[in-house]
């Protein structure tokens, strides 16, 4: 089949490979010009990617690169893996809006069009569909199929990938449900239908809000610990022993990535807009998130003046990690980087260090297995504060030779300078 997603991002990439390898003819629509021309030379910027099964499938003939919207002509199946992000706090589905109207033009009878994209419950029918019908003259469910399909993209995670991953897949009839589960048939291992499109456009959401809310539980209750002098962290190993009605979520700097948040603002923002209702959980969920990164910032800053009696402002802070989770490059919605750039702010002079992304204006001590440098040692630093607890981090010369550690993941062991959230 010829098959064309729309978007080369970190989830239109692996589909538009994983397709490719699968014998499917695949056209990567990036209208990103700069991007294409990466993509068309076989250098892929997504990690999960590895250049060189890009480079297999160029030379397959099984995957070509284009940002020349005619490419799209002749398609199978369509799919729109294009961002949905937040503009000025609310839903912006405007990238959503252009992958359509795009598409439009190319529908042919029986084709099949299907969203990835996170969103709100009623996007794919209410918004989506309209626009593929004016632009073609063609009625969807009659004249060609629309579904959903939601991503399940884990950057950096080597166990769970886009083929092993339980892939939910929804029609806005029967027989289009039939069409985009045939075609990821072909590319994943298991597809699980629903019912309808709106009841997956909501497990989505709600997959990652129930991350969000959990997050927020243990983010809260690491702060009361706190305040109580109880260590937060033995307390959730005890509860975790009970091998029923509990699932263990950490504390931490704050949530990140591309879903935590964002994804819940979607279904709290749709629900007000719509029927007026507040989903109050979620909306307290983030305000507690939102406010971790200064919460981390504060406790550093107790602990500089409880210890050593000096202030943030001109403090020698070494920062540990600016990616959102261990393992990645992904600095998207990174807690780590708020709290780097509330501590600059304050005057501090901060030195980040994560050997998964590069920073010109950062140096690179001798503290990780990747990456050496000449002269500086942790000890020259007066707070370090472990912000991604990337497998690189060498934590046993960490808690040897740093003078006092704020440990925001809970992975080093509790002692006299080193401090746990």
């Amino acid at each position: 089949m010829h098959i064309c997603v729309l978007g080369q991002g970190y989830v239109g990439l692996p589909l538009a490979v994983r397709a490719a390898e699968a014998g499917h003819s695949v056209t990567g629509y990036e209208p990103d010009r700069s991007r294409c021309e990466r993509l068309a030379a076989g250098s892929s910027y997504v990690e999960d990617i590895e250049s060189s099964r890009l480079q297999a499938v160029l030379s397959s003939g099984g995957y070509t690169a284009t940002s020349d919207p005619q490419d799209l002509k002749g398609f199978d199946v369509a799919v729109i893996t294009v961002p949905t992000p937040l503009t000025d706090r609310a839903p912006d589905l405007s990238c959503v809006r252009d992958a359509g109207r795009v598409l439009a033009a190319w529908i042919e009878p029986g084709a099949t069009v299907v969203l990835e994209s996170t969103t709100h419950p009623g996007t794919t029918r209410d918004v989506l569909v309209p626009l593929l019908e004016e632009g073609s003259g063609l009625v969807a469910g009659r004249d060609f199929h629309v579904g959903f399909s939601p991503e399940r993209i884990d950057p950096g995670n080597a166990d769970w990938r886009l083929e092993n991953t339980p892939k939910i897949v929804a029609g806005l009839t029967d027989d289009c449900l039939r069409h985009v589960k045939a075609f990821y048939d072909t590319v994943t291992d298991v597809t699980v239908p629903a019912s309808g499109l709106e009841e997956a456009e909501l497990a989505k959401v709600f997959e990652n809000t129930y991350r969000h809310v959990n997050i927020a539980l243990v983010n809260e209750l690491s702060r009361m610990a706190h305040t109580l002098g109880v260590d937060v962290w033995h307390t959730l190993e005890l509860a975790a022993t009970k091998p029923f009605g509990f699932t263990k979520f950490l504390p931490g700097p704050g949530v990140g990535g591309h879903c935590l948040p964002i994804d819940p603002v979607y279904l709290s923002h749709h629900v007000k807009a719509r029927h007026g209702q507040t989903f109050r959980l979620i909306e307290l969920a983030q305000d507690i998130n939102e406010s971790q990164p200064d919460y981390v910032v504060r406790r550093l800053q107790d602990a500089l003046s409880r210890r050593f009696r000096r202030s943030v402002h001109g403090a020698r802070v070494l920062a540990l990690g600016a990616a959102y989770k261990p393992g990645t490059a992904d600095a998207r919605q990174s807690p780590a980087v708020e709290v780097i750039e509330r501590l600059r702010a304050m005057g501090a002079d901060v030195t980040v260090v994560d050997p998964y992304l590069s920073d010109g204006g950062s140096r690179t001590i001798p503290f990780t297995t990747q990456q050496v440098d000449e002269g500086t040692s942790v000890a020259d630093f007066d707070a370090v504060v472990l912000l991604t607890p990337h497998a690189e981090f060498d934590l046993t010369r960490l808690a040897a030779e740093a003078t006092y550690v704020l440990d925001t993941r809970g992975v080093m062991a509790a002692a006299q300078h080193v401090e746990r959230l």
